[in-house]
């Protein structure tokens, strides 16, 4: 459960539980939910519909910080590029804008050598082109 929770937590206090599932297939993650329930029995998450989230913002960061930081740029890397990749074959464009945000939360230190870079660039130039094409700019 703990491991589970630090997951959730680097996606923020809140998720939909769709998403919870596109994160077990995506960071072959097998359990997320199950675990997730679980906090929910232990009163570290709330329960709603289609949500999951945490129930004070001070369990966030606890969950958050069991992680150093120096390792948790890199799972933010990891993370991002592995839904970066899991994106291609998916209709939501949501993934691809969670997996720019996973990346850039990860910062230049993650990235590993200049290949990588243009990756990187080309996922945020990517990403930064759907933000547009959903917003109301050209209105």
């Amino acid at each position: 459960v703990k491991t589970s929770i630090f997951h959730f937590s680097c996606f923020g206090a809140s998720l939909e539980i769709a998403f919870v599932k596109t994160l077990e297939i995506a960071l072959d993650m097998r359990g997320l939910c199950d675990n997730l329930d679980l906090a929910v029995d232990e009163g570290l998450l709330e329960k709603t519909d289609d949500h999951r989230r945490f129930s004070h913002d001070r369990i966030q960061e606890a969950a958050y910080n069991t992680v150093p930081a120096h390792q948790r740029y890199l799972v933010h890397h990891l993370y991002g590029m592995a839904l970066a990749s899991f994106s291609t074959t998916q209709s939501d464009d949501s993934i691809l804008l969670t997996a720019a945000n996973q990346i850039n939360l990860g910062g230049p230190i993650a990235v590993q050598d200049s290949r990588q870079s243009l990756t990187v660039a080309d996922i945020n130039l990517r990403a930064g082109k759907k933000a547009m094409e959903m917003s109301d700019f050209g209105a």
